[in-house]
């Protein structure tokens, strides 16, 4: 009964209860409880990590144009070959940087070229995305691409271990 009272102070044979123990609940520790970082997320910016990250924009903006001219040349085929290469290149991005970061620069440059630049219509009214599905299949099928390529690689990073559904 004292152990009810106390709020998890030693009961009968000197156990403390789970529920007042404070452990890693936070509510007797006064701040917030925020997860160890993992190193992968908090890797270091040396000058070969910044170039590769300079290198993954530049590839981010190359293949956002390849793509947008080669998804309208050949329709099932280049779309399923601009599709392949985006995905490739995100990938590629968070295996060799080993962080998030890796799919995001090269994700960013891409969605900059595709939306901002070559999106916009010019005065003459010329315009090089077509009006037709592959264009938002090309435009959706990216993002999507990055999505996935991020959060896979957010789960590698921390640890996460695949397999096994309720174990």
């Amino acid at each position: 009964m004292s152990a009810a009272k106390g709020g998890g102070s030693a009961g009968k044979g000197g156990r403390r209860s789970r529920a007042g123990a404070g452990g890693a609940s936070g509510a007797g520790t006064g701040g917030p409880v925020r997860p160890a970082a993992s190193a992968a997320l908090s890797a270091p910016l040396t000058p070969g990590r910044v170039a590769l990250y300079v290198l993954l924009l530049v590839a981010g903006v190359l293949v956002g144009l390849a793509g947008t001219l080669l998804q309208a040349a050949w329709l099932p085929g280049g779309l399923v070959l601009t599709l392949a290469g985006t995905g490739g290149l995100f990938y590629g991005g968070a295996r060799a940087t080993g962080t998030t970061a890796g799919v995001l620069v090269p994700g960013a440059a891409w969605l900059v070229t595709i939306f901002l630049l070559l999106g916009e219509a010019r005065p003459e009214g010329d315009f090089l995305f077509g009006a037709g599905i592959g264009s938002y299949v090309f435009l959706l099928g990216g993002i999507l691409m990055a999505v996935i390529c991020a959060t896979s690689a957010r789960m590698r990073a921390t640890g996460v271990r695949h397999g096994g559904v309720g174990g």
